[in-house]
């Protein structure tokens, strides 16, 4: 049996814990791959951003003639593209692991880790497996891909944002179960390469969780894209591989040569038997923690995927930052707040948002002013043709400050910021608007416009 005085579970966001101030600390990390940087490096964030923008270009090349310039798309190399992608991650992959392992302080164990007590664990390897104990244990263990019993019980091949960053060729025609933000952008990116794709939705509308107006305006342009199976569920998956049958609850068919599963991610905690080191869970799956990260366990604490609310790689991080603290300063305590926090979507239109959306602040009976502004109605909104998409911020009709902001159009992500800002240290609308430059013309003019129709 090895004991650590610190073990950290997953190298995700768990990695960023771990640094020079514990190194008089004998710290054990484990990873169940080889590679580390978890869902955001290897299959998440980094990879589908890279992939959506190439989509991007794709789009630039496409629609050129609408800028009366003349070119000539003569379509993308899946295979140069898909090397690029694993060319710039699977690299940084392997240097965060070997540096951990080329640190004299570090243990680096690598298998399947479960609680056989308190403070202990079993890590399963290829060859053998290892006892572990340590009087301090860090679970970021993360998430998968969910997967719905249609799919995993038919004994055909499908995948998953996992897995088909990887795959060797494109299909003819996808099929996506899903309409949430990955289903989004993976459908962007492949229909972009040159893919026919149709999307299999239970709810009603695409991206349900945005600002409606958002989710709408989003909708109408998919409908254009794609073949959308809005309302609907999978009631079962047939056929072979290359040539699958999705069937669906009202007996309608999609025929696809690939099937895409992007319906949601599970907590990885169920795979950690953590019932045998009394650490509690809700009952969604995710670890309970306190405001300061800690779980109902003494010593270990949980950040991540595997327990937070707010699913999102930068919210990972900032816990990251809380236990990295904690550990570091236990008689003085820091949290994360989790109530503004900003997200993105990165696919055509880009999305972005902060705060509640309209209908949460209607819903909850909390006034608010609603000013919304159009790109097309910004000087440099002309210059990009006039595109599709518009800014909305809701203030406090008596404080005026900014309660959130939804935004979807070009740059979205990158127009965000200002807003985000405001919400979250308290700034009036009228002092943006009245007291701050905004440059002209230029595209952050449309959350100025937005802004300033509060305010009159």
């Amino acid at each position: 049996m090895t004991h650590h005085d610190l073990l950290v579970l997953g190298t995700g966001s768990g990695n960023m814990v771990v640094d020079e101030a514990f190194s008089d600390l004998g710290v054990a990390i484990v990873e169940e791959e080889r590679r580390f940087g978890g869902t955001c490096l290897n299959v998440g964030c980094i990879p589908t951003k890279i992939l959506a923008h190439t989509a991007d270009v794709v789009e630039t090349v496409r629609t050129a003639g609408d800028f009366d310039v003349a070119a000539d798309l003569r379509g993308a190399d899946w295979a140069a593209v898909r090397e690029r992608v694993s060319g710039r991650t699977d690299p940084l992959a392997q240097e965060g692991r070997d540096g951990r392992i080329d640190t004299p302080w570090i243990t680096v164990h690598t298998g399947t880790a479960r609680f056989t007590g308190p403070r202990t664990l079993t890590v399963d390897g290829d060859v053998d497996s290892t006892e572990v104990t340590a009087d301090r244990i860090v679970i970021a263990a993360g998430s998968r891909p969910a997967v719905p019993p249609p799919v995993a019980g038919s004994g055909l091949p499908f995948h998953t944002s996992d897995t088909i960053m990887r795959i060797d060729a494109l299909p003819r025609h996808l099929a996506v179960l899903g309409g949430g933000y990955i289903a989004a952008e993976l459908a962007h990116v492949f229909h972009e390469l040159g893919c026919a794709v149709t999307i299999v939705e239970a709810a009603d509308s695409l991206l349900g969780r945005q600002d409606g107006q958002v989710a709408e305006a989003y909708g109408k342009i998919a409908a254009e894209r794609y073949s959308l199976c809005l309302g609907r569920e999978l009631e079962r998956l047939e056929g072979e591989a290359g040539a699958l049958r999705l069937v669906l609850d009202d007996g309608a068919v999609v025929e696809a040569d690939m099937l895409l599963v992007a319906v949601g991610r599970i907590p990885n905690g169920d795979r950690l038997d953590l019932g045998k080191a009394d650490v509690d869970t809700h009952g969604d799956g995710r670890i309970v923690v306190d405001d300061h990260q800690r779980t109902t366990a003494d010593g270990i604490w949980a950040l991540g995927d595997v327990c937070t609310p707010v699913p999102l790689k930068h919210v990972a991080n900032r816990e990251a930052e809380v236990v990295r603290h904690n550990l570091l300063h236990p008689d003085d305590l820091v949290s994360a707040d989790h109530d503004l926090v900003p997200s993105a979507v990165f696919t055509d239109p880009q999305i972005a948002s902060i705060g509640p959306t309209e209908e949460e602040l209607r819903e909850a009976g909390t006034p608010y002013l609603r000013g919304v502004a159009e790109y097309s109605d910004t000087a440099y909104g002309w210059a990009l043709g006039d595109p599709p998409g518009f800014c909305k911020v809701l203030v406090d009709p008596d404080s005026g400050r900014v309660l959130g902001a939804h935004l979807i159009g070009p740059d979205a992500p990158a127009l965000i910021p200002p807003l985000v800002l405001a919400a979250t240290h308290g700034l009036t609308a009228e002092a943006l608007v009245r007291r701050t430059y905004w440059i002209h013309p230029a595209l952050p003019e449309v959350v100025q416009q937005a802004l300033d129709q509060t305010v009159r």
